[in-house]
């Protein structure tokens, strides 16, 4: 299952920046068709904002993807202490040439369920449009918040099903058999037990098909 996600990501890596920025008009028709107009450039921005533009932490970024979204803000960030960790080789390549020569930056490939990572080593853990891709998303939520640090905050954004019975298709048919995408995927409800159970608070936001969040551990 790894090796397919590998794979699937591997192929579409020329087009995945201008599918999730909606920077053509064949982009711009497939969110509309199949995300209910979704923008991922107006979730991203809502999601970022939870970090501090003064952070100075340690903060795990898990998966990276190729940085389309983060890139200036990492930049940034410069008294911050910042890990890119993305299964995805190639993912992880393209990243680096975007956040190139940020000596405050490092990246790693490794496999969110087997964090190489000590209990409590971060301040933030982020994770954008990572969850509905992980093959074991219990074991993702499990060492994402085993790192995290008491009082540590976790950002996240990714699908929900049960929204929308066209993404529901597409993700059913299309994305999970091709590799973007795996199951099984929660709903909102089951998210939001998810999270209460693991952090002592929790602010959920539902945009379309697609959940993003702020939690406190």
């Amino acid at each position: 299952m790894a090796d397919k996600i590998q794979d699937a990501y591997e192929s579409s890596k020329n087009i995945y920046d201008g599918v999730l920025t909606q920077g053509n008009f064949f982009s711009r028709m497939y969110i509309k068709l199949f995300w209910s107009g979704t923008d991922d450039n107006e979730i991203a921005r809502k999601v970022l904002s939870y970090i501090p533009d003064d952070f100075s932490g340690k903060l795990l970024d898990v998966p990276v993807g190729t940085a389309v979204f983060t890139q200036r803000k990492w930049s940034s960030l410069k008294n911050a202490h910042i890990t890119c960790l993305d299964y995805s080789t190639d993912m992880l390549e393209q990243a680096k040439r975007r956040l190139d020569g940020k000596a405050h930056i490092n990246f790693i490939q490794g496999d969110v369920g087997k964090l190489q990572m000590d209990d409590e080593s971060f301040d933030i853990v982020l994770s954008m449009n990572g969850f509905h891709a992980f093959p074991d998303k219990q074991k993702a939520f499990s060492e994402t918040c085993r790192v995290l640090k008491s009082g540590g905050d976790f950002i996240a954004c990714f699908y929900i099903r049960g929204k929308s019975k066209r993404t529901d298709w597409l993700v059913k048919n299309i994305l999970a058999k091709k590799g973007w995408f795996t199951p099984p995927f929660q709903t909102e409800e089951e998210l939001k037990n998810t999270l209460q159970k693991m952090y002592k608070e929790v602010e959920l936001h539902i945009d379309g098909s697609m959940a993003y969040f702020h939690c406190v551990k």
